[in-house]
């Protein structure tokens, strides 16, 4: 009995070690960046970063990410000055980019359409608007400097909070020791990122809160005026400067009254909503809601004719 137990523990070790050797030699897990939050209060990356983001269980896309110095994805480094003109992209996870090679990024394709611009990718997964208008407030000496703001704006999810908080859990997960652990362990990350773990999450969650977890799809309209009234909020602790700021958004998902406020108001935005709708080929991964190559060129685009309004060229 004792050799019995003996030889399932040699085989079960030998099957780890041979499906740990796979997926590294096949590069099937994901890297994830650690996070940290900066002495400003803002959530970012840890610099100098690099790694390979994976979509699917068999690597159906796989991308390579570069953290720069400032602490976000990008081909570059951020150097606001006023002997150059510049482009600050800030938004999600859309913006963020782990769905397309860092050096094909948005910014890199808005640059290859326009003469001596710099674009800045503040692309952060997660982010929102209170996110966002922080992050422009905590580094005003260099928004200053850049010319022009574009804030990825959805209206859907991204307005519902009235006030800027630090979210330390994440953080603090990111850098755990069982995280790290699972970081070293790639069989356990790739195993964790097909799903096989959440169920344990489901049944966890249920014991932890008995209330039901299923979402309703009917969404008050109190709900939109108070998203409204939350916009209003950060606006008026964090400010704007109406002349070098626009929002990306797509007007299609976005409520009425909320454009009928900018409009109001003087905000500018760009909408999306209709180049990719007239996009004859996808526009977002098939594994994965994130624009794929074809939508991250359209939304360049996009952005490319409002700076040329603008009087870049």
């Amino acid at each position: 009995m004792k050799k019995f137990f003996l030889k399932i523990c040699i085989y079960s070790l030998l099957l780890f070690l041979a499906l740990e050797a796979i997926i590294r030699v096949f590069h099937l897990y994901e890297d994830l960046p650690l996070l940290y939050i900066d002495e400003y209060g803002v959530q970012k990356n840890i610099p100098r970063q690099n790694g390979f983001a994976v979509t699917g269980n068999r690597k159906e896309n796989f991308i390579e990410f570069h953290i720069n110095e400032f602490g976000y994805n990008s081909y570059r480094e951020f150097a606001p000055s006023k002997n150059k003109v510049e482009i600050a992209l800030i938004g999600d996870s859309f913006i963020e980019g782990f769905n397309q090679h860092y050096y094909n990024s948005i910014g890199r394709k808005v640059e290859n359409k326009l003469n001596d611009v710099e674009v800045y990718e503040y692309g952060h997964g997660g982010y929102d608007m209170a996110d966002q208008l922080h992050l422009i407030h905590a580094y005003k000496d260099d928004f200053d400097l850049i010319d022009y703001i574009i804030i990825y704006l959805k209206f859907e999810n991204d307005l519902k909070r009235s006030q800027y908080v630090l979210n330390h859990d994440y953080v603090n997960i990111m850098n755990s020791f069982r995280f790290r652990i699972r970081e070293k362990i790639k069989l356990l990350r790739y195993i964790d990122r097909i799903g096989l773990f959440e169920p344990f999450r489901r049944i966890r969650s249920k014991l932890r809160n008995n209330e039901n977890d299923k979402k309703n799809l009917k969404v008050d309209e109190t709900v939109y005026l108070e998203y409204i009234d939350n916009f209003k909020a950060l606006i008026q602790t964090f400010g704007m400067n109406k002349e070098k700021t626009a929002f990306l958004l797509d007007k299609s998902k976005t409520h009425k009254s909320f454009l009928d406020y900018c409009d109001q108001m003087g905000y500018n935005y760009i909408d999306i909503g209709a180049a990719l709708e007239e996009s004859k080929k996808p526009t977002t991964l098939i594994y994965d809601k994130h624009w794929n190559n074809n939508g991250r060129s359209i939304i360049a685009s996009v952005i490319v004719e409002y700076a040329k309004e603008r009087g870049l060229n």
